[in-house]
């Protein structure tokens, strides 16, 4: 798994329930490791091609919107979410743990 220097004003791709309304970025569960994790994408075709494997709830709306890398790292480390990068393909490619708000 590469490591990924993501600068604090790059822009990434999340998957955002209920566009318009309450815009929660989608996060998700591995129940086997007991991780709280929020898919995130490097560009724009990989979050269009990508997103068809993130699992989501029935009945809900998504929308792949961008969003500054450092406003999703405070966004995360508020949840204690870890921030996965995902590729096209829908793997994994890095786990980037957010900075600690103290």
């Amino acid at each position: 798994m590469a490591a990924h220097k993501i600068a604090a004003d790059t822009w990434v791709y999340v998957l955002v329930q209920n566009p318009g309304t309450d815009d929660q970025i989608l996060g998700q569960r591995d129940p086997e490791n007991d991780i709280a994790f929020i898919p995130m994408f490097l560009d724009k075709e990989s979050a269009n091609h990508g997103a068809i494997h993130i699992a989501k709830k029935k009945g809900k709306k998504y929308e792949i919107q961008a969003i500054i890398f450092e406003d999703l790292e405070k966004y995360a480390a508020q949840g204690q979410f870890i921030l996965f990068v995902i590729d096209d393909e829908g793997s994994v490619t890095d786990k980037l743990a957010p900075y600690q708000t103290t």
